[in-house]
């Protein structure tokens, strides 16, 4: 939903009312892409509000209340793409960071892009169980990321590959989650057999499942192909690059 609401701030006309960022058209675009529900698209933009991620537009039309993200959530957004396209380079030795950080305005034309891209994605859109089940968890891309980025690259291809986790409590409250909710999600992928300790539950090393390891690649994966075309459509390489 974020993406969405970004890409149709980015697509604003000022000079049509249409194609302003309004509470009533993310709805719409929200539903329509079959995104979320209307109820969860509304609640997605008072959290926004709240938290002060997006703003109304000063001196916006009083009827429609355009809406706009802060310039905070510009700058994390733009950490964000420098951070893929950083990873992209390290795979294949490119330059797309450089050529991006030299012309930082097409954020607003490679955004909406990656929008298209992730919504047209079945990978990242119908992603496998225990993804989504960790989806749909308030940070829980952050808990799969925090949980991912503890294995030793030499165990990715055990059965049951050790994390750095431990502390359910210590877990949850780094995260600033609900330790009961977090807990509640936590067993839920261990009865599918996604992750376990190799010892006392919620007090020794949690593992995840190699099948859970490749459904998390699986979607990064999707996720840094589609940044890659729509990097590649506003930074067309060269004539004189080969």
């Amino acid at each position: 939903m974020g993406h969405v609401g970004l890409a149709m701030h980015f697509r604003r006309d000022p000079n049509d009312r249409r194609k302003e960022l309004t509470v009533s058209r993310f709805i719409e675009v929200v539903h329509k892409n079959a995104v979320a529900s209307r109820n969860t698209a509304d609640a997605f933009i008072k959290e926004m509000l709240h938290y002060n991620i997006a703003e109304y537009v000063a001196g916006g039309d009083g009827r429609t209340h355009p809406l706009q993200p802060t310039a905070a959530t510009i700058e994390r957004f733009t950490g964000w793409v420098t951070a893929h396209l950083r990873t992209l380079d390290h795979i294949d030795g490119g330059d797309r960071l450089a050529r991006f950080l030299e012309r930082p305005e097409m954020l607003a034309t490679l955004q909406p892009l990656v929008a298209d891209g992730l919504l047209a994605s079945k990978p990242v859109r119908e992603p496998n169980q225990t993804f989504s089940l960790f989806i749909w968890l308030n940070n829980g891309g952050i808990v799969m990321d925090w949980l991912m980025s503890g294995i030793d690259p030499d165990h990715a291809g055990l059965e049951r590959i050790p994390t750095g986790v431990v502390s359910i409590g210590d877990f949850a409250k780094w995260l600033k989650l609900s330790r009961t909710h977090l807990g509640r999600k936590l067993r839920t992928a261990e009865e599918l057999g996604s992750i376990g300790w190799l010892g006392q539950r919620g007090h020794s090393v949690m593992w995840v499942s190699h099948r859970f390891y490749e459904e998390y690649m699986t979607v990064q994966a999707a996720k840094l192909a589609v940044v890659d075309t729509a990097f590649k459509a506003c930074f067309p390489p060269s004539q004189g690059d080969g």
